[in-house]
């Protein structure tokens, strides 16, 4: 019997799932969590199941069947304050496997851990191949794919109503001075579109960025359109199809892939369908569109973010103008569906970012991605979830999500100071081992929003911070986002205030912000493989001395980051240095001020 020398209840591993998983080449990539600093070393055993070879046995009457196996030494790739993780990629001949652990212990015993459980090592028990973890057929329909292109992205997220005006023949009634942002309420219009947009693409192509995420176009009422009237019309504020069309061939002629923002949750309270539910109540052939759970519904009317605490119907948040639609009833199903194929095959999108995409059913979003699939190859599926999300990426919903859970620990670390350096460290490395290394490489990595105050805000305008935060963030696996007006400085709290209009008045802002972008994401797009699937090895993280290095490794190419988030000036050896922010060259040495960083090549 085993003893208590090992934490078994730390153990663990689930076939067919981010434990185990294919990847490129077909290779299978194994991975096991133990107890923190628990053990001295984990094996593979595996083969094919089918893989039996025979000998004689005591039994004159009955031969023994001796499993076939290889051995595979894992190795330790992330740790947690409570975890370690071990992983291991092996390739077989037939697309098949069975495979045991046996791990061994600081005190030299070795236990073999099977889909049953921890039993004592034997060799019998190896080659009768006890209870194996079972991998029955490695079907590449199941394989978590993600589009190529993805990985080689560094996105720009527009806010078009605050972006540009070029056509001011559709401005809003009312519309305010582009310069008048002292005081802007949420809903105040600045006659941004999408010829703006277009009018500006040398802005995105000089910067260097090859991703534009538009925040949703569709016809809407308010300035952010997140209260959708009509899916199949871009809002006529904005600009007509053809317009639109003009906007995603110019993106592709420069090598910029086009991303647009689905709100299907829920709808706006000014479309035709709940409007006719108003009217017929409980007769309304679209009833079963919504989430009614009282009639006579209806609502009492308020300010457009003001709460309605009425339960006569089911809404995003509390907010009475955006009815939650039932995306489980056939109808509202074949709509949105319809939606999602037309703007893919008539324009060429390249990607749906979903809007509250945790709050709607996982059968719609599994028809989505197929719908998505068929209508384009290497389609790129971004949802809005806040928290984990392993159960919508298994590579039949989401490509990937909106990173928050992993840049909200950067932030609590840098910025905010509610985690020490090692909780960064664990939270960061528990989110990764969350998903398939595929999944980690095609995060949607944003630091601010329109959902949120801006970086430089958060910073308290100290540039130096904001420019350490970032640095980190671009070496980390996934993909960066840009939000518009970042790169030349702009500020701004929560919404609305984090939605001022762009400052074209390009001249008299510090160049030195956009050119810290532009390099920035140039290095991140020459080493895009190595940054998103590259291996994550904590060099260094010293709370005393307030330094943090992490070198990425793939293959024979490395970078590492080394960041000074003390108050004193720390030293490193000399190394090629490819980017940097406060630091420079002493003797052998490299001398990085608090708030300082050194992305250096080995």
């Amino acid at each position: 019997m085993y003893t208590d020398i090992m934490n078994k209840a730390a153990i663990y591993h689930r076939p067919e799932s981010e434990f185990a998983f294919l990847s490129k080449d077909n290779l299978v990539n194994i991975r096991l969590r133990t107890a923190l600093d628990d053990l001295v070393q984990v094996e593979l055993y595996f083969g094919d199941p089918y893989d039996l070879s025979t000998i004689s046995s005591d039994n004159e009457n009955e031969d023994k069947a001796i499993w076939k196996h290889e051995v595979a030494k894992m190795g330790k790739v992330a740790s947690t304050d409570t975890h370690d993780y071990y992983q291991v990629a092996v390739k077989l001949p037939h697309k098949r496997m069975h495979y045991l652990f046996v791990l061994t212990s600081k005190t030299g015993e070795k236990f073999i851990y099977t889909d049953r459980g921890l039993i004592d090592y034997s060799d019998e028990r190896i080659s009768e191949k006890y209870s194996p973890f079972s991998l029955p057929f490695f079907h590449d329909v199941d394989k978590y794919k993600t589009p190529e292109w993805v990985k080689s992205t560094v996105w720009y997220q527009i806010f078009p109503e605050r972006f540009a005006n070029g056509d001011k023949s559709n401005d809003p009634e009312n519309v305010k001075d582009w310069e008048d942002t002292e005081k802007i309420g949420r809903g105040d219009f600045y006659g941004g579109d999408l010829q703006g947009i277009i009018d500006h693409l040398d802005h995105l192509t000089e910067l260097g960025v090859n991703g534009l995420y538009l925040t949703p176009i569709f016809k809407a009422p308010s300035n952010h359109k997140y209260d959708t009237v009509d899916y199949m019309e871009i809002d006529p504020h904005f600009g007509d199809k053809a317009t639109f069309k003009q906007l995603v061939e110019d993106c592709h002629a420069r090598g910029i892939k086009v991303m647009l923002d689905a709100v299907f949750n829920h709808i706006g309270d000014k479309s035709l369908v709940w409007q006719d539910v108003l009217k017929n109540q409980e007769k309304s052939k679209y009833a079963d569109w919504f989430h009614i759970n009282n009639w006579p519904v209806g609502y009492e009317g308020t300010k457009e973010f003001e709460p309605n605490m009425s339960r006569d119907y089911e809404t995003f948040s509390y907010s009475p103008h955006m009815p939650k639609l039932n995306t489980s009833n056939p109808e509202v199903e074949e709509y949105l569906l319809a939606v999602a194929d037309y703007w893919i095959r008539e324009f060429d999108i390249d990607g749906w970012r979903l809007d509250v995409a945790n709050e709607v059913d996982h059968q719609f979003w599994k028809k989505f991605r197929r719908t998505c699939d068929v209508a384009k190859k290497d389609f790129y599926v971004v949802g809005e979830v806040w928290h984990s999300a392993q159960t919508w990426l298994n590579g039949d919903e989401f490509t990937a999500v909106m990173n928050y859970f992993y840049t909200d620990a950067i932030l609590d670390y840098f910025v905010k100071n509610k985690l020490s350096m090692n909780a960064m460290v664990s939270q960061l490395n528990q989110q990764l081992m969350l998903y398939r290394d595929e999944t980690n490489g095609a995060m949607f990595n944003i630091l601010d929003s329109h959902d949120t105050e801006r970086l430089l805000h958060a910073c308290a305008e100290d540039v130096d911070l904001f420019k350490q935060v970032i640095a980190f963030t671009y070496l980390q696996p996934g993909n960066p986002c840009v939000y518009y007006g970042d790169e030349i400085g702009m500020t701004g709290g929560n919404d609305p205030d984090c939605r001022r209009p762009m400052n074209w008045d390009l001249e008299n802002h510090n160049p030195d912000r956009f050119w810290f972008f532009h390099d920035l994401i140039a290095l991140r797009l020459k080493n895009s493989d190595l940054l998103t699937m590259g291996t994550m090895n904590w060099q260094f993280v010293s709370e005393e001395k307030g330094l943090i290095q992490l070198k990425r490794k793939l293959g024979n190419k490395e970078l590492t980051g080394t960041f000074n988030t003390g108050t004193h000036t720390n030293m490193i050896d000399l190394q090629k240095i490819r980017a940097s922010n406060l630091a420079k060259i002493n003797g052998n040495q490299i001398e990085i001020a608090a708030k300082g960083f050194v992305i250096s090549e080995s």
